[in-house]
């Protein structure tokens, strides 16, 4: 390793209510993967979009290249050679493959006029320099999320690029596609490019990157080269604690039947599933994407129309419902993504805590603005949300703060039932202790509770059964000491290899 290629220097970074940055001081060497890790709200998004030119510090510098820059946006950040890839990609989807490579700086003669045949040979050469399988003209709302992280990814090629930011960059990725990211920076790192890498999947950041450095509360915690330390002691620099208690399992005390599925199917999607979920037990659903997990759920709550199929209610046979039928009977789903299912972005807590019961909250049509902001303080509270307020966008908060919101809106109905899909995506380390602290209460306060999850970790540490999914069946049921990561993952691959010979 050579000297840093980039390095900022007590960098501070105020917004009103929150010290966001403080003094924060980090530096990328050429060649290098380092991880930037952290709480969400610990900084880390705010430090890599000041890097980008997205905000402005209100102290302190940053030294590229051994020489003091101003980065005046992320444009001017381009140019110079830093290029952020967000987690949600900045692509204009109706515009070709090369149009979005030089989005803001396309090759015009004097008289303004766009000079299309060096724009396509330029994105071809960065195209084809990376091992993209499409080509320029290509429109990229055609792509899948996959190349069009790759569309991001060849703006570094085209700009020549020193350091490349990756923001959680595997969030919406297969296994194979990751594979195929990793290839691509492990081949930008052999040509020097300095590469900062944020995620909340610890097992990418041991496999992937050659330094991490933890951020918390916007202050620098430790820089650390990943060889010489393991997932505890970064946990605990994290959020001041080990993983000794990161899976809570509530007690198995379970009461009356709560729900009962027989012969559930949907054409194309799954096919003949059975079980049951009883008071105070949680259930959790594992399987790869596609095995139908997802849709499951979602025609049990009533978004989806089953084919055919038997609920029992409390023991009592109904008629499969409609959304609305089953919020009113006390079925809460939490949906797999909360940005697009699960919240107004726009809204401020208050509103989307209320939104989906708003019987509860009106009398004679008015709402009730009092109770109102009771509720949300409730939550606020009991859940630790970090907002500057009940009218504060959603949008602004932290994944991990969104999702406590997205869980209040159906506490605050008192649910029998509570169908948790994927509850701590994309969110970090102590956000998701706390989320798992919250199932083994919500068990013991007597609920019955659905938990799907990809992570075999945290499906078999919260659950007291689990069901394996696998190609739309319901492939195993494991409970006691059965439940380990060698049974479901036999479970999950002997079916599909079943499948395949068919």
């Amino acid at each position: 390793m050579t000297d840093a290629i980039l390095k900022v220097k007590d960098i501070t970074k105020t917004f009103p209510g929150v010290k966001a940055l403080d003094k924060v001081s980090f530096d990328i060497r050429p060649g290098e993967v380092h991880a930037l890790v952290g709480e969400n709200g610990a900084g880390k998004s705010t430090l890599m979009k000041t890097l980008a030119g997205l905000h402005q510090p209100d102290s302190g510098e940053i030294v590229y290249q051994g020489k003091t820059i101003q980065v005046a946006g992320p444009l001017d950040a381009r140019q110079k050679g830093i290029l952020l890839i967000h987690q949600e990609l900045s692509l204009s989807p109706e515009l070709s493959v090369a149009e979005n490579i030089y989005l803001g700086a396309w090759p015009t003669n004097r008289f303004g006029v766009l000079k299309k045949r060096e724009l396509r040979r330029n994105a071809t050469a960065a195209l084809e320099a990376l091992g993209c399988g499409f080509g320029p003209d290509a429109r990229v709302g055609t792509l899948s999320v996959a190349m069009q992280q790759m569309v991001e990814i060849a703006r570094a090629e085209a700009f020549s690029a020193n350091v490349v930011i990756f923001d959680e960059p595997t969030a919406s990725l297969t296994d194979t596609e990751k594979d195929q990211l990793f290839h691509t920076i492990r081949s930008l790192k052999e040509r020097g490019v300095g590469i900062v890498y944020i995620s909340h999947k610890m097992d990418e950041i041991f496999d992937i990157t050659d330094r991490i450095t933890v951020l918390r509360d916007g202050q620098v915690q430790g820089t650390l080269d990943t060889s010489e330390t393991d997932l505890n002691q970064i946990t605990r620099m994290m959020i001041g604690r080990t993983l000794d208690t990161f899976f809570v399992k509530a007690k198995e005390e379970f009461g009356a039947e709560v729900l009962r599925v027989e012969g559930l199917s949907k054409q194309g999607l799954f096919r003949d599933v059975s079980f049951s979920v009883h008071e105070g037990e949680v259930l959790g659903l594992y399987g790869l994407v596609g095995a139908g997990r997802s849709e499951v759920v979602e025609t049990i709550f009533g978004v989806r129309k089953a084919d055919a199929g038997t609920l029992y209610w409390k023991e009592g046979e109904i008629d499969l419902p409609a959304a609305r039928q089953s919020i009113d009977m006390g079925m809460a789903l939490v949906p797999e993504s909360r940005k697009e299912q699960g919240l107004v972005l726009m809204m401020g807590g208050r509103e989307n805590t209320s939104l989906p019961h708003l019987r509860l909250f009106s009398e004679l049509s008015v709402m009730n603005r009092t109770k109102e902001m009771a509720v949300f303080e409730k939550y606020r509270s009991a859940l630790s949300i970090k907002t500057t307020g009940p009218d504060q966008p959603v949008s602004l908060l932290s994944g991990g703060n969104q999702q406590k919101f997205v869980l209040a809106k159906w506490l605050c109905a008192d649910p029998k039932l509570i169908i948790l899909d994927e509850p701590t995506r994309g969110i970090d380390v102590g956000s998701k202790s706390a989320i798992h602290e919250l199932i083994a209460d919500l068990a013991e306060q007597g609920l019955a509770v659905i938990v799907i999850s990809s992570e075999m970790p945290e499906v078999l540490g919260v659950s007291h059964r689990v069901l394996a999914m696998s190609e739309g069946d319901v492939v195993a049921e494991f409970t006691g000491d059965e439940m380990t990561e060698e049974n479901l993952i036999d479970a999950v691959s002997h079916h599909t290899q079943q499948v395949a010979a068919e």
